[in-house]
């Protein structure tokens, strides 16, 4: 028996037993959803499992289909969305739903799965492989970190992923490809974990290099961390008479595209020049911080009246309790937030 025959049959004996139940997983011996895996995938992208069982929960009830989702409007996507982040996910689900359900049957190969709107070259060997039993292996961080210890695999990044992959695909035409994959994930997830792996528990233990060697901790090797830059920005936060707040939505594309704001300036790398009309309103402190995944946000806010405020950027009133009905990223909930007493007592932050 080959070495990569022995880590494939040890590997899948203790997924039988140890694998993760969830709620996209196919068990063994039943044939998985394509839809559901490739729902879950498009959200763990950057994204925690026990952040995502709920979102696809929810999703899975509100559209249990793909020709549901494809039919759903991108708002109600993106308002279902609130809370996962990277809404540039959101929106190519949304495109790619449309691709699909034009389909005559879903897309089973690599190739044909990197055609679908944000799907890269993990998401599709991920789906291919699980979904339809494709001879490869999809290759992420976790299972970068099992290869590089099991192997003993020590170059720097972006060689090791290389490695990795050549070493994956010695795997790729052994049976249970889809389980084999999983399998390796929860391994990465819940063993061969980054700090403090559990290498007592480990099926692969005898034949891992780096638990051999003492080098569990320092494989694989990083690459060093490069500060995140600090933006600056002010946010204003605007209620009429009525008790209405002033929103407006970002533009289509870029960051946050298509998602809702309060009235705001720039963000640049240094502070903003406010506008004439600001100089005699309410600072309201702490002024509120938000790290993205590429800089650091820093935002001033400020509380003034009506007039004058020029209303030239498609702005809109809504209602505090109506506010749950428009998709609002994690930096507008914190604003909102910070505006207490202005409106948020009103409704004690149920809406955001």
């Amino acid at each position: 028996m080959s070495l990569f025959a022995k880590i494939h049959g040890l590997l899948l004996d203790w997924y039988s037993c140890q694998g993760r139940t969830l709620p996209w997983r196919a068990k063994m011996g039943q044939t998985p959803n394509p839809y559901h895996v490739y729902l879950s995938e498009v959200m763990l992208q950057q994204t925690t499992v026990t952040t995502v069982i709920p979102y696809f929960n929810r999703f899975i009830e509100r559209w249990p289909t793909l020709f549901d989702l494809a039919k759903a409007p991108l708002h109600d996507i993106l308002v279902a969305w609130q809370g996962l982040g990277y809404y540039r996910r959101a929106h190519h689900l949304y495109q790619a739903a449309q691709q699909l359900a034009a389909l005559p049957e879903w897309p089973g190969t690599v190739s044909a799965l990197r055609q679908l709107a944000g799907v890269g070259e993990y998401t599709a060997a991920a789906v291919a492989a699980i979904a339809f039993q494709q001879p490869v292996v999809p290759v992420d961080g976790n299972i970068v970190r099992v290869m590089a210890r099991l192997f003993g695999l020590a170059s720097p990044p972006p060689l090791l992923k290389h490695q990795v992959q050549q070493q994956a695909q010695q795997f790729a035409m052994l049976p249970q490809p889809g389980h084999f994959a999983q399998a390796l994930m929860d391994l990465g997830a819940r063993v061969c974990r980054p700090h403090a792996p559990l290498c007592n528990h480990c099926p692969l233990q005898s034949l891992c290099q780096a638990y051999t060697q003492g080098t569990q901790t320092l494989w694989p090797t990083r690459a060093p961390k490069i500060p995140k830059p600090h933006r600056y920005g002010a946010a204003f936060i605007i209620m009429n008479p009525r008790g209405e707040i002033l929103l407006r939505r970002r533009p289509n594309t870029g960051l946050l595209a298509g998602l809702m704001e309060v009235p705001g300036t720039e963000w640049s790398e240094t502070p903003p020049s406010l506008p004439d009309f600001a100089q005699s309103w309410t600072v309201l402190s702490p002024s509120v911080r938000h790290t993205f995944s590429h800089f650091h946000l820093h935002l001033t806010l400020y509380q003034g009246g009506l007039s004058p405020f020029p209303s030239n950027q498609g702005e809109f009133w809504v209602k505090p309790l109506d506010l749950c009905d428009y998709p609002m990223p994690a930096v507008m909930k914190k604003v909102l937030a910070a505006s207490e007493p202005l409106w948020y007592s009103l409704n004690n932050g149920e809406n955001i």
